[in-house]
């Protein structure tokens, strides 16, 4: 769940960006950050994701707990590919796939 919500803060991140004019130092450049929704929500999945985070640490060993984190990077190409229409090359893949192969070994019981 931890890695679903730092995925979907991290799409709702991209398109608040997406909905930003060019960077600028103008409070109307600030106000507009303030008032795009998009990256309200980016920040409440980060929180959320955060706080879950909180309870993985407290109840498991880091060593398991900090390499699942990269199932987030799973979510993150899918919805590349499904919510934003990338062209993901096959080199992507075969990294997405070792990701999968290393969650599952860490998983095993010892």
């Amino acid at each position: 769940m931890q890695c679903l919500f730092l995925a979907s803060g991290q799409v709702f991140l991209k398109f608040g960006l997406e909905k930003m004019e060019r960077f600028t130092w103008t409070w109307k450049f600030f106000r507009d950050i303030c008032t795009n929704w998009w990256l309200l929500a980016s920040g409440l999945s980060m929180i959320m994701a955060s706080v879950i985070w909180f309870y993985i640490l407290k109840h498991n060993d880091l060593s398991l707990a900090y390499p699942l984190i990269s199932i987030s990077y799973i979510f993150g190409t899918l919805a590349a590919v499904f919510i934003f229409q990338e062209t993901v090359p096959l080199t992507r893949w075969v990294g997405v796939l070792f990701i999968m192969i290393g969650v599952a070994f860490l998983t095993r019981p010892a």
